[in-house]
């Protein structure tokens, strides 16, 4: 079984769950406790040892369904032995019955384990035959479904297809030798090849269960996908949605604040414009409105855990940039940077890439939220107003250093908008070294999003209305 965990764990990474290796040995310790027995407390051990993440939940969830759901299941059509068969079906009685299921049982013991297996139909055996053979054979490399036709070739040879052909062969030879006729050869001859058609039948459904469980699901787009999922075609792929998005939103804004220039009511002008209508009021006067453009402060956490969503806010944000009166970014791990003057010399996806880069602060320290919003409320709480929106993109895990709460206390204070973007779900915030729940206390607003999907959906709230 140890075996079996060590491959479900691979199962898992091929999947985009982060599993360690000590945690694997975590799960081999804990899963010999437990025993296997109660499938559910077995089931709740491997998740409670290897899955961290409320993300990956579902994922482990599928994973386990497919990989333990059972292989003798997929050999349920192989229900009888073949001497059973013979015998309820009538083709040969008597002596003539007798004799071959006698000249079975005694070639039995010298064919292999799986003509055996077939002979007797045995269900286990032939599950145990079909897990060992898979373990064999580097599943890791299933791509595609169109795969399976060679993955079950390649099952049936280390099960022990041909020797097992061979064997059942030779025992029909052996019967013929015996004297039983071409009739009866014919009879057994049938029983077998209809046995081993089974049998490959049931290979193919094996390596379509496991592919199932390995073959990470590819029908979401990108849109959908979490962010930290993202190979680097797909995080191009991501930034060119952000983008069309966020053009389609400032467009949207745009007219909606053209829309709305007219102000108060200017009492005054109205009457005196409605002197030939001895003052009814026919058409209404109303005082000239000022956009409110505010400013907009941006503080990314650039560890490798967030990078890709604090990629995707970055240009969100930028693109969306004439909205503002000022845009003012910093990046930090554990101390703080600013990056304005990137956006200011270089296109926006080059001074994405620099800003994420390393080029103002260091990317080899652990990340510090605690110190990053001290130091940067001592630095800037200065340059905060009451037009200032405040956007913090990170996941709050601060590596059990002091949360300093008190310093989004006094940006909030300062600040028109404190919003928090996490690009980690609601059920991991509070857990381990989350500081998220202290910190959420302290915004206006804090919000999930994990996918650009989810960008879309709350794109509204992170915009000046």
């Amino acid at each position: 079984m140890d075996a079996r965990i060590v491959e479900f764990a691979e199962v898992l990474r091929q999947n985009g769950v982060r599993v360690s290796t000590s945690e694997v040995q975590d799960a081999l310790r804990a899963t010999a406790e437990v025993g296997l027995q109660d499938r559910s407390l077995f089931r709740a051990v491997l998740r409670t040892t290897l899955v961290k993440r409320e993300l990956d939940v579902e994922t482990f969830s599928r994973a386990f369904d497919f990989y333990f759901s059972g292989a003798a299941r997929t050999f349920e059509a192989i229900d009888q032995s073949l001497a059973k068969q013979l015998e309820e079906e009538g083709y040969l009685e008597g002596d003539l019955l007798k004799m071959v299921i006698y000249q079975m049982n005694l070639l039995a013991p010298e064919m292999s384990p799986l003509a055996q297996a077939i002979l007797a139909g045995d269900r286990a055996r032939l599950a145990q035959i079909f897990r060992q053979a898979s373990l064999q054979l580097d599943l890791g490399q299933l791509e595609s479904p169109l795969q399976t036709g060679f993955f079950t070739r390649r099952l049936l040879a280390g099960a022990g297809m041909e020797r097992a052909r061979s064997d059942l062969k030779s025992m029909e030879d052996e019967l013929h030798a015996r004297g039983l006729s071409a009739e009866g050869i014919e009879i057994v001859s049938r029983h077998v090849a209809a046995a081993m058609r089974k049998i490959e039948d049931a290979a193919r459904q094996e390596v379509k269960r496991q592919s199932e469980a390995r073959i990470r699901r590819r029908t979401d787009s990108v849109t959908e996908k979490p962010l930290h999922l993202l190979t680097q075609a797909e995080v191009d792929e991501m930034e060119a949605a952000v983008r069309t998005m966020a053009e389609k939103l400032k467009s949207r804004l745009i007219r909606k604040q053209r829309s709305h220039r007219r102000g108060a009511l200017n009492v005054r002008r109205t009457l005196r414009r409605n002197m030939p209508w001895d003052g009814i009021p026919m058409v209404p006067q109303f005082r000239s409105r000022r956009p409110e453009r505010p400013e907009l402060v941006v503080l990314c956490d650039v560890s490798d855990s967030v990078r890709n969503a604090s990629r995707m806010m970055l240009l969100f944000m930028h693109t969306l940039q004439s909205l503002f009166v000022r845009v003012r970014s910093f990046v930090f791990v554990s101390d703080v940077g600013e990056v304005t003057h990137f956006f200011k010399d270089l296109d926006v996806s080059e001074a994405i890439d620099a800003a994420t880069a390393g080029r103002t602060v260091s990317m080899s320290a652990n990340s510090n939220y605690g110190r990053a919003l001290a130091d940067f409320t001592r630095d800037h709480l200065g340059s905060i107003t009451r037009r200032t929106t405040v956007m913090i993109i990170g996941d709050g895990r601060n590596n059990y250093n002091a949360s300093n709460a008190w310093a989004l206390k006094d940006l909030r204070r300062k600040a028109k908008r404190l919003l928090w973007i996490c690009p980690e779900d609601r059920g991991n915030w509070g857990i381990g070294d989350s500081e998220m729940l202290t910190y959420e206390k302290h915004c206006h607003q804090a919000v999930v999003v994990t996918s650009v999907s989810d960008l879309a959906r709350i794109a509204d709230q992170l915009v000046p209305a």
